[in-house]
């Protein structure tokens, strides 16, 4: 099946010379939820403006579901939902009048059950009557996203979408992402709380400096790039590290009183009972032991810095 979105060779040069986009190649597959993760001005709202066609881009090409997102604007925009990360409302209409004409807008027929429906999953039906300029950041925030599905699109643009929100929100945006994707929607997602994106994406992909630095499936990259940590503490401090316990990857804590092993998602844990064997020959003894799994942030901050 091909993608439901193609960008090909994508370029965004401004009118001030500056390259946001720099030959972007992505293909998203129907049906997943994709992670664009990047620094402020990495180039994602740019990548998200031009399939959204707000933006046109200076070279390449952009295809959703086959259109040209250019050359056949309505049919491709009729596709996509976007949740911006400006809060841009219209300040004297009610809830229910602005998510219904945003419907409306996509040439789509009233549906009063499914505008309903979603302002309920939004926690927006009591504020239904209420007019823009009466909510808190927070209630206008789940007006966009009401505004966003409410053409019932394919496919749906989240930038940044839980930015500065209550945890509230946040966690029935994400109830309404699950639900979507159980539906067939495809969803591409930037934030700045990666552990969302681990916690949620099939896909994540980095961005930075425009160009786009890596593009894979979430566990296979954990996989990778992820390293464990076992942090022994010990009963005794420890002035150096044995040579005997030369050919095991640790390092002494400063205070001499901990051991500190990393190790690949690959390693088995035959290694680490080797360690802690040789611990035991050596003479060294601990009180406590403790594991850590590098995160996708940790792993996006290293790529990051990598290609800076």
């Amino acid at each position: 099946m091909p993608p439901i979105i193609s960008v090909q060779q994508l370029t965004k040069t401004y009118g001030n010379g500056f390259e946001a986009l720099k030959g972007v190649d992505l293909d998203i597959e129907r049906g997943e939820i994709l992670a664009l993760l990047g620094p402020n001005g990495a180039g994602k709202t740019t990548l998200i403006s031009i399939v959204c066609g707000i933006v046109n881009p200076t070279g390449g090409k952009v295809l959703v579901d086959g259109h040209d997102v250019v050359k056949d604007f309505r049919r491709t925009r009729s596709l996509i939902g976007l949740v911006p990360q400006e809060l841009t409302t219209d300040q004297f209409e009610t809830v229910w009048n602005t998510v219904s004409f945003s419907r409306g807008v996509y040439g789509k027929k009233p549906n009063p059950a499914l505008i309903e429906k979603i302002l309920r999953e939004l926690s927006l039906w009591k504020k239904k009557d209420n007019m823009l300029r009466e909510l808190s950041g927070g209630m206008k925030r789940r007006v966009l996203i009401a505004k966003a599905l409410s053409h019932e699109p394919e496919v749906l643009f989240l930038d940044e979408p839980t930015a500065g929100v209550d945890v509230s929100l946040r966690r029935d945006m994400w109830e309404v992402v699950k639900r979507l994707r159980e539906e067939g929607v495809t969803i591409i997602l930037t934030t700045h709380y990666i552990e969302e994106a681990e916690e949620i994406a099939d896909r994540v992909g980095v961005i930075n400096g425009g160009k786009l630095l890596l593009l894979q499936e979430k566990t296979a990259l954990m996989k990778q790039f992820g390293r464990k940590q076992l942090k022994l503490d010990l009963t005794e401090k420890l002035e150096t590290i044995p040579p005997s316990l030369a050919s095991f990857a640790l390092s002494l804590g400063e205070d001499g009183m901990s051991l500190v092993h990393e190790y690949s998602h690959e390693e088995s844990q035959d290694s680490i009972a080797s360690l802690l064997s040789a611990l035991t020959a050596a003479g060294i003894h601990f009180r406590d032991l403790s594991t850590r799994q590098s995160s996708l942030e940790d792993i996006f901050v290293a790529l990051v810095e990598e290609k800076a």
